[in-house]
């Protein structure tokens, strides 16, 4: 593999990882009290339980996107946000950070894999690779991890000391 590549797989990897210029979700999350989860934070039509959900609804469907070959495009908003009256258990807050992390590590481990090109067109869109997807992907969880961040000062639900 050309060392380019390489250079661009880790690049890609560390977009979905949130690091370089972005927080971690990883991060984002930690630590959030769970009396907290299902409060809609001032002026925001959604909680802080409805925002993380659709961070991994969306990541799920990328993956599937880029996976499926039978792959179906999901109603927007419908499919990628839960409804506004739905409320979310510690456990199933817990299930939502999960799925979202097995869903990154499989879209990291086709990343990483020097069998894959990961500039090959998908068979049922010409132009748009697993690169592309990963791209999309990391920018969108990058916006929605510094929103969640901000809904976190909003709130005042950072952990007392935390350094800003």
């Amino acid at each position: 593999m050309p060392p380019s590549d390489q250079a661009y797989r880790e690049q890609l990897i560390r977009l979905l990882d949130g690091v370089d210029a972005h927080m971690p979700f990883e991060e984002a999350v930690a630590g959030f009290p769970m009396d907290a989860i299902n409060t809609f934070p001032p002026n925001v039509p959604y909680t802080p339980w409805h925002l993380v959900e659709h961070v991994r609804l969306t990541q799920r469907d990328m993956l599937d996107y880029v996976t499926d070959p039978d792959y179906s495009t999901g109603i927007w908003p419908v499919d990628f946000w839960p409804e506004r009256q739905l409320t979310a258990t510690p456990e199933e807050w817990e299930e939502t950070i999960e799925g979202f992390y097995e869903d990154r590590s499989a879209l990291r481990a086709m990343v990483a894999d020097p069998e894959r090109d990961i500039l090959e067109p998908l068979a049922r869109t010409p132009g748009h690779t697993l690169a592309r997807g990963v791209r999309i992907i990391g920018d969108h969880n990058a916006y929605h991890v510094g929103e969640f961040a901000v809904l976190r000062q909003v709130m005042g639900t950072w952990p007392a000391g935390r350094r800003e």
